[in-house]
């Protein structure tokens, strides 16, 4: 009884006896996640059970990393725990401020774009941050208070008792976690490709680990691999190759081929009016036109590389990985790109424009394994006006109208790959830029989508004149494609006033991953096609209209000309869409009318796997190397040391920024010598 009078008589004492430090640490982070997981996070969490799951899946995580203080001894004690505490804070923000836009976690091959790219996208990630934010950091700040002033102990016993203490319970924590995941969601790290499952049932700090264990493998896995591997993969391509339509195939042949990437353009703005004006009332016209085939029913398949993902799979009909950009991660890896392909079948040269410097998302490297002859970045563009520049670089109508002069220029024919980017996140213009009205749907980067997605549309406009004007648009097929959404889930809200419903369902955002996609090829009938189709089906439906068979390549997609094509189209996360039916994580949606319904076990599983296994056989090839191990009849190894995108002289840079029509002098193309085909 004394000793309890003692203690009562002496609160730090009692503090160190019942409250330690530690014990604090944990239970205020513990809290923190669980709280962060509800409010900043959409995962899914039904019923008691997974609320129960998500409660628990920090702790394990908590008792090990902040458990890690315990190897040192003394003021190291404290000063570990805290640096554990802000470490642990930032990357559960970091997740946060990702996932406002993304949609998604990050991952460890995710991280090493950042370096790279992070400056040129502080716009966006300003953007996103929000003032509340700073209680993320409470727990951190008391922490810091406590320490300062001692007062309250770390914790009495034996460090290193402590600690195998820790680390035991973290596991029997873990364990426990794990084993009633598994019984909600079996088979939670083998079978699932959607990340929003491992936090929900794991948590961010385990994912995390998981994804380091998993990189870790996959590098492990291309040094293992061999020629055997590749077999399975040509079985499977070749047992779902599908011919082309010959009604089209060759109707392009020998034709320019121009690629447009309309950045974060979804197709919901088409025919759309604000204010009783369209919005793109040139995209609108172009896609009535006799000449146009236009798809709305085409979705992106893009990944955590967005815009570098959907140029990889446009050219290769490989989809992207699952964690981080392929090109960034995978960029020496063997290609058998379309820029090769086309040089190979019709002596095709091939070149990148693009408004912005070419390390962004490690272009220069990716697109020398491609076998571009020639990237023209920002070096290329008069980039000295700052009225005319975007953190991102070139805005899009001096980027069109300096780039024409450019095509005029390029030997025929030509492959070119024109990226836009001012349609970018936040979507904010200058004032002198356009006098389209904003919307009013309670967003500003909603409002502002409409101001910047019509801004593109004039853009456009101008640069199809320019064409036609210097005779480029009659020999010339036009590809337009959004190349990821630019609306993310956190504005549902203002996206159902826009759409005009009560709400945005899983069902409602799977559908806004469509995206603008436009063939337009003068002289060729086309038509409104309602297939439903993806990115990765854009390769083998351009081979074939140039007429080149695709039969003899590994590509995992579809003609959608074609008849017989495959109407299945598999997102990166695992979800997929049908022509009757969106599957969406646990849920199967009817396309007629949105609602959730049920399918026969068999009819369910099979379609599935069509999915999952397209994707599964991609990230073989890709994480393996496997094209290493196959070469298409009659194709020749792209051999990357033949492209360099070398710095351009004074000279070359006053060129293309001078010449204005074809009756200039034969464009200087650099590197022509250690690009030719001929070589």
């Amino acid at each position: 009884m004394q000793k309890i009078l003692n203690l009562l008589k002496d609160p730090k004492q009692l503090a160190g006896r019942f409250i330690t430090l530690f014990s604090l640490t944990v239970l205020m982070f513990w809290a923190k996640s669980y709280i962060v997981y509800l409010t900043q996070f959409k995962l899914g969490v039904e019923g008691w059970y997974q609320h129960f799951l998500l409660f628990i899946n920090p702790l394990s995580s908590c008792l090990l990393f902040f458990g890690i203080a315990f190897i040192f001894k003394n003021k190291g004690q404290y000063r570990a725990l805290l640096f554990a505490n802000i470490s642990l804070s930032l990357w559960l923000y970091a997740n946060a401020v990702y996932y406002r836009f993304f949609t998604d976690f990050l991952t460890i091959p995710s991280l090493f774009a950042a370096p790279e790219n992070a400056g040129q996208l502080s716009d966006s990630i300003i953007a996103l941050m929000h003032p509340a934010d700073v209680l993320f950091f409470v727990d951190t700040v008391i922490i810091a208070v406590i320490i300062f002033r001692k007062s309250l102990p770390l914790v009495k016993p034996n460090n290193y008792v402590t600690l195998r203490r820790l680390v035991f319970a973290s596991l029997c924590v873990f364990l426990l976690n794990l084993g009633l995941a598994e019984v909600d969601r079996p088979q939670l790290l083998s079978r699932t490709f959607d990340r929003n499952y491992l936090v929900k049932y794991l948590g961010v700090y385990n994912f995390t680990v998981y994804d380091a264990v998993q990189n870790a493998k996959s590098n492990s896995q291309r040094a293992l691999a061999n020629a055997d591997d590749i077999v399975g993969i040509e079985e499977f391509v070749r047992s779902n190759y599908v011919a082309p339509n010959p009604d089209y195939f060759g109707k392009a042949e020998g034709r320019n081929v121009v690629y447009i990437s309309l950045e974060s353009l979804q197709n919901f703005i088409i025919d759309y009016e604000l204010d009783g004006q369209e919005v793109m009332p040139f995209l609108n016209a172009l896609k009535r036109h006799e000449n146009t085939f236009y798809f709305d029913n085409f979705f992106h398949q893009t990944g955590q590389g967005k815009t570098a993902d959907s140029e990889f799979i446009m050219e290769t009909a490989l989809f992207p990985t699952a964690q981080g950009a392929v090109y960034v991660n995978k960029a020496n890896n063997v290609q058998q790109a379309l820029p090769a392909i086309l040089r190979q079948n019709g002596d095709y040269y091939s070149a990148t424009l693009h408004g912005n410097y070419k390390t962004f998302w490690n272009r220069n490297e990716m697109y020398r394994s491609m076998g571009y002859d020639q990237f023209f970045d920002a070096q290329f563009y008069d980039m000295s006006d700052p009225k005319n520049a975007k953190n991102y670089g070139l805005k899009d109508i001096p980027f069109f109208q300096e780039s024409v002069p450019i095509l005029s220029n390029l030997p025929q024919p030509f492959f070119a790959k024109m990226i836009t980017l001012s349609n970018h996140f936040p979507f904010g213009m200058d004032p002198e830029d356009t006098d389209f009205p904003v919307g009013d749907f309670g967003d500003v980067v909603v409002d502002q989508y409409f101001q910047s997605a019509n801004y593109l549309d004039v853009a456009l406009e101008m640069f199809f004149e320019e064409l036609k004007a210097n005779d480029l648009y009659e020999n010339s097929i036009f590809v337009l494609y959004g190349d990821h959404y630019g609306l993310s889930h956190n504005r549902n809200k203002a996206m159902a006033r826009v759409l005009e419903k009560e709400e945005i369902t899983p069902f409602d955002y799977a559908g806004l991953q469509r995206m603008v996609f436009m063939i337009h090829a003068p002289g060729i009938e086309g038509g409104v096609n309602h297939t439903y189709s993806g990115q990765i089906d854009v390769r083998p439906t351009i081979l074939h209209l140039l007429g080149i068979d695709t039969k003899d390549f590994l590509s995992l997609g579809s003609d959608m000309l074609s008849p017989d094509r495959h109407q299945i189209v598999p997102f990166r996360n695992g979800s997929f869409i049908t022509p009757e039916y969106t599957f969406v994580g646990d849920k199967i949606y009817e396309n007629e009318t949105g609602l959730i319904t049920t399918l026969p076990e068999d009819i369910a599983a099979e379609l599935q796997e069509q999915a999952k296994s397209r994707l599964r056989t991609s990230d073989e090839i890709i994480t393996k190397d496997l094209l290493r191990f196959y070469t298409p009849t009659g194709f020749e190894p792209v051999d990357p040391s033949r492209y360099q995108y070398l710095t351009p002289t004074p000279e070359e840079v006053e060129y293309y920024q001078t010449i204005k029509s074809t009756e200039s002098e034969p464009a200087p193309v650099q590197n022509k010598k250690q690009n030719s085909h001929d070589e």
